[in-house]
């Protein structure tokens, strides 16, 4: 049987290093490019390299962006009372799909987690601190994972932020739209039932 030249094999291996895709989309993916027009092949890494160089994080907030500071930090139709903290600059584009809240958010560039040598100090922690004493804020909502990491370093920022006049919030955790009580894990389950509200 047939190898695969190098060049192919090399453009797999790369896209198989993206998220959500395996070795199997990637050399589909790989055997398309190749064998594409030469044009639109261009047209793609163009527009691969040129969202790379013009995005960045906002100085402020932390979000995905092209200008300082970002759309989100800069509308003064948003909320600037309540901030919501996120892992990550794409869980804003969630939160932002649910259409449900209008302040501004703060990306903590991930979470405490020891075991793979991520401690607070590793995080956009202290210019969350900063903001508090800069910006008028009165409300932090945590939005972060419902996993080990997530819930201690919700319970840190909690602890950390508690000495300050400012109210510590996080998402209700809950079943999921549409969906029934067969499908829920256990701990999901208590969540629900932790973060119950009247009717």
């Amino acid at each position: 049987m047939a190898s695969l030249p190098e060049p192919i094999i090399a453009l797999t291996a790369a896209l198989a290093r993206l998220p959500g895709i395996g070795p199997r989309s990637a050399e589909r993916l790989a055997l398309h490019l190749v064998q594409s027009d030469a044009g639109t092949v261009r047209t793609l890494a163009e527009a691969i390299l040129a969202a790379r160089e013009r995005i960045s994080l906002c100085r402020v907030c932390g979000a995905l962006t092209e200008r300082q500071p970002c759309t989100l930090c800069d509308d003064p139709r948003r909320d600037a009372s309540i901030v919501c903290v996120v892992e990550r600059p794409t869980d804003i584009f969630s939160i932002e799909k649910s259409g449900a809240f209008h302040g501004r958010f703060h990306v903590l560039g991930g979470k405490i987690s020891p075991l793979n040598g991520v401690g607070p100090e590793d995080l956009r922690i202290a210019d969350l601190e900063a903001r508090l004493g800069t910006e008028p804020i009165q409300e932090v909502i945590l939005a972060l994972g419902t996993d080990v990491e997530g819930d201690a370093t919700g319970h840190y920022l909690a602890k950390r932020l508690a000495p300050r006049s400012v109210k510590v919030s996080r998402l209700a955790h809950g079943l999921p739209a549409g969906s029934g009580l067969e499908f829920a894990d256990e701990l999901t389950l208590s969540r629900a039932l932790e973060g119950r509200t009247n009717l």
